[in-house]
């Protein structure tokens, strides 16, 4: 049986002492306490996902800050 490439997006960002890898494309969430750690895990995390959950239809995705005004 051959492997399926599937090429994911993660979003990372700093929470206290942890980085927290989130895949845009599903929901499935991963932390380390490096970048690279919290990528690893999030793979890691991505393939137990995907033995039981058929793969999403990957389209590209656009990041792009957003900036909004919040009264004081």
């Amino acid at each position: 049986m051959s492997a399926e490439a599937l090429h994911l997006t993660a979003a990372i960002t700093r929470e206290g002492d942890w980085y927290v890898a989130r895949c845009l494309q599903v929901e499935v969430t991963s932390q380390g306490e490096t970048i690279e750690e919290s990528l690893e895990n999030l793979r890691e995390a991505l393939e137990l996902y995907f033995e039981d959950a058929p793969a999403p239809e990957v389209t590209e995705v656009i990041t792009a800050p957003v900036e909004i005004r919040r009264a004081a």
